[in-house]
């Protein structure tokens, strides 16, 4: 998804590049380590973690949103990266309940 994001961000006005689609990129960073830290974390300490995790996939979410409101990016990438994202929220929320059940 990073890469999709990135290629965008390459086609943008300099204003859009450096405002909001930077904070995207670089939370979908954020949101990439804390899902390998949370990988390699055990079960026991893992949650905190994932908790963290599900709420900036939920804030990246929201800014997808906005730059589409804003007219930064069309529909058709607006409508492929939330779904993206709505497949990454539930494979976290499954890993939440998986390592909850455990606990």
């Amino acid at each position: 998804m990073h890469k999709q994001l990135y290629t965008i961000g390459q086609k943008l006005p300099k204003r859009d590049k450096l405002g909001i689609h930077a904070l995207v990129e670089a939370l979908c960073i954020e949101i990439l380590a804390l899902a390998v830290k949370g990988a390699f974390q055990s079960r026991q300490i893992k949650l905190g973690t994932l908790e963290l995790l599900r709420v900036k996939i939920e804030v990246l979410k929201h800014l997808v949103r906005t730059e589409y409101e804003l007219g930064v990016t069309q529909e058709q990438t607006y409508l492929r990266f939330a779904e993206q994202l709505v497949g990454i929220s539930k494979e976290t929320n499954g890993w939440i309940g998986y390592t909850q059940k455990g606990a």
